[in-house]
């Protein structure tokens, strides 16, 4: 059973990579033209601005600060640039960073004696991502390559955990609880914007509702999120409802937020 598990797990973090680099190599060599003809990444496509994910949740200032390579590559469900109210001289983790929209964001918001971290395992994404950092001009920032389960930065390195749609994707959400506790300084925080099911929609309806890669079958339930983060060590812990894309269905994004303790 343990090794059913563990192929299981590796053949959805591989299906994820596939598609984000699909995602990324679209959007580098034709732009939102290119990116529209993939099949949609379900609630985390950039097909669905205006109807609550992807570039259509930040604003048109925000949007203005950056390359157009950066906005049309947002596959996110929410702004957690503005959820963890970010401060001058803070240093920001964006677990899952993608194309780069939030580091680049978190960056200019931080400013010059603050400094933002983006960690993708997409080697297109990463490409990308350094694409659009070159072209913004930002210098108080660096990508790694790694995956959300391990951080590769050092204990109580960051003030702020950010993500924006990507910890429902992963395959071992206890163990991207504790790298986000672990990473934190005391003190610290984490702004984070996901897809959380209602408590009444189990695991098998999650999965009917849709698919891995389109951040529905893996998302956690609201409880989850909340007693997981408990267990990582967490305080203060808020996981609110945002919207709900197809009425009824009672998939959400979400507004997550807790405290490591000081």
């Amino acid at each position: 059973m343990a090794d059913s598990t563990i192929v299981t797990a590796d053949r959805l973090r591989e299906q994820v990579r596939t598609k984000y680099g699909e995602a990324a190599l679209a959007v580098s060599t034709g732009g939102r033209m290119a990116l529209t003809v993939l099949e949609p990444i379900a609630c985390c496509s950039p097909v669905s601005v205006g109807e609550g994910f992807g570039a259509g949740l930040y604003s048109a200032a925000e949007q203005g600060e950056l390359p157009a390579e950066a906005v049309i590559a947002s596959l996110g469900c929410g702004n957690p640039t503005a959820v963890a109210e970010l401060m001058p001289g803070e240093t920001v983790l964006d677990l899952g960073s993608g194309g780069g929209i939030d580091v680049l964001l978190s960056a200019r918001r931080v400013g010059p004696t603050g400094f933002a971290y983006g960690v993708d395992m997409t080697d297109e994404m990463l490409a990308l991502a350094n694409e659009n950092k070159a072209k913004a001009g930002v210098t108080n920032v660096e990508f790694l390559k790694g995956t959300i389960e391990h951080v590769p930065l050092p204990d109580e390195s960051v003030d702020v955990v950010i993500s924006n749609c990507v910890i429902n994707l992963s395959t071992d959400k206890p163990a991207v609880l504790a790298e986000m506790f672990r990473v934190l300084v005391p003190g610290g925080r984490i702004g984070v914007s996901d897809v959380v099911a209602e408590d009444r929609i189990d695991q098998a309806e999650r999965a009917r509702l849709g698919s891995y890669v389109g951040c529905v079958a893996g998302c956690l339930s609201k409880s989850e999120y909340e007693n997981g983060l408990v267990a990582a060590g967490f305080t203060d812990v808020v996981v609110e409802f945002t919207n709900e894309p197809v009425r009824g269905a009672g998939i959400h994004t979400a507004i997550v937020r807790a405290t490591k303790p000081a």
